[in-house]
């Protein structure tokens, strides 16, 4: 069986489905991030507590990545992720009809739990379906999705918020996902690669553990963690600061500072493209220097410096998660899934620590409290970067 080249129809079927796939899940995963400060309000709860209602979710998804990555080695890969999907957008929908915040914060725990199909599987079924020249702009594809979809799931539910209320914003987010879900069934090609196995536990961890043990794997993992967690604490708090003065901003103006996920949407697809072609390492320092630049530059007090430098760093980060996340792909010897879920697993626990933890530093420092453990996660990535020998994509 050959696999999907580039160019070919199975291909622009492959790519469309995983970027509906990915938009739906960014939008779903973090549609409570520009409504951080209204949360705080409405339910009088502190800026570090509402910062829960997304750490909740990533967390329940880091942990049910794993589970799901190796039942997905014995019971396939679409059937799960088409599941994942659905069900995440019904329970967004849900989350439009909360009483309290106690009730907020168990929904986006089931909400992590579905969303993990789609996170655990998506880059083994491009590892294992998509030629290998290829592979890089397919995961900068399905990843310019994840940048979409958090661009748009940000501005629409911050103008419906405006318009509306939050409630109003966070349904149609998750009517929006239905139509992403219905999208990616019809598109995306079966497995032809997939060997499916007996589902042996045993068996299955001790392959969890053996990834655990290839120190090159470790470090894209501790370089996936540390990516998001500087991601999520740049966009958790920048909020804050735009509303209060001396900037004073409307909630429909701050939401628009999510438009700069368009620089991802370039970055994913272009230094996933040029890992390909000039090596990871390379291409991964590349990225975190970005990143440090951009966050250096957000100290200013100039509005424009200040949008310049979040603009750098997501354009950084959305490449340097194309390319470490397939790298992962290449490293993995064996049970591909179990190793893009450990990533994951990290990727989205570096959310949830980072995400919180920054906030206390935003509560006793301000932003350059925020900017400051930021620049910490990036020298730890360059860190962990230099035990990794360069490599390219064959």
């Amino acid at each position: 069986m050959t696999y999907i080249e580039k160019g070919s129809d199975e291909f622009k079927k492959t790519n469309i489905a995983l970027f509906a796939g990915g938009f739906s899940t960014f939008a779903i995963l973090y549609s409570t991030q520009p409504l951080l400060p209204y949360l705080s309000k409405e339910f009088h709860i502190s800026p570090a507590t509402s910062s829960l209602s997304l750490s909740a979710a990533t967390i329940a998804l880091a942990a049910s990545i794993l589970i799901v990555g190796s039942l997905s080695e014995a019971f396939g890969r679409k059937s799960i992720m088409t599941f994942s999907m659905f069900s995440a957008s019904i329970l967004a929908v849900l989350t439009a009809f909360v009483p309290n915040f106690h009730f907020l914060l168990m929904l986006r725990i089931l909400q992590g739990f579905a969303l993990s199909g789609l996170s655990a599987i998506a880059m083994a079924y491009l590892s294992e379906e998509i030629e290998q020249k290829s592979l890089g702009m397919a995961m900068g594809v399905f990843i310019s999705g994840n940048s979409l979809g958090g661009m748009f799931g940000r501005i629409i539910i911050g103008v419906l918020t405006d318009i509306f209320n939050w409630r109003v914003a966070l349904c149609s987010v998750g009517v929006l996902s239905l139509i992403a879900s219905i999208l990616f069934v019809i598109e995306l090609p079966p497995s032809r690669h997939f060997q499916p196995r007996t589902l042996e536990i045993w068996k299955l961890f001790k392959s969890l553990l053996s990834h655990l043990k290839n120190p090159k794997l470790l470090s894209l993992f501790g370089i996936g963690f540390l990516l998001l967690g500087s991601f999520v604490s740049l966009y958790n708090y920048i909020g804050f600061q735009l509303i209060a003065p001396p900037y004073s901003l409307r909630q429909t103006l701050v939401s628009f500072i999510f438009i700069l996920y368009l620089m991802g949407t370039f970055s994913s697809t272009w230094m996933g493209r040029m890992a390909d072609k000039h090596g990871q390492k390379k291409m991964l320092l590349s990225a975190l220097f970005i990143m440090f630049v951009g966050i250096s530059i957000t100290l200013s007090i100039s509005l424009i410096l200040k949008i310049v430098g979040v603009a750098l760093l997501t354009f950084g980060f959305f490449g340097g998660h194309s390319i470490a996340s397939s790298w992962v792909g290449h490293l993995a010897t064996h049970d591909k899934a179990q190793a893009s879920s450990l990533y994951l697993f990290f990727y989205y626990v570096g959310s949830s620590i980072g995400g919180t933890a920054s906030g206390t530093f935003w509560t006793s420092y301000g932003w350059s409290g925020v900017v400051g453990i930021i620049m910490c996660f990036i020298i730890l990535a360059f860190i962990l970067l230099t035990r990794l020998s360069p490599n390219k994509a064959k």
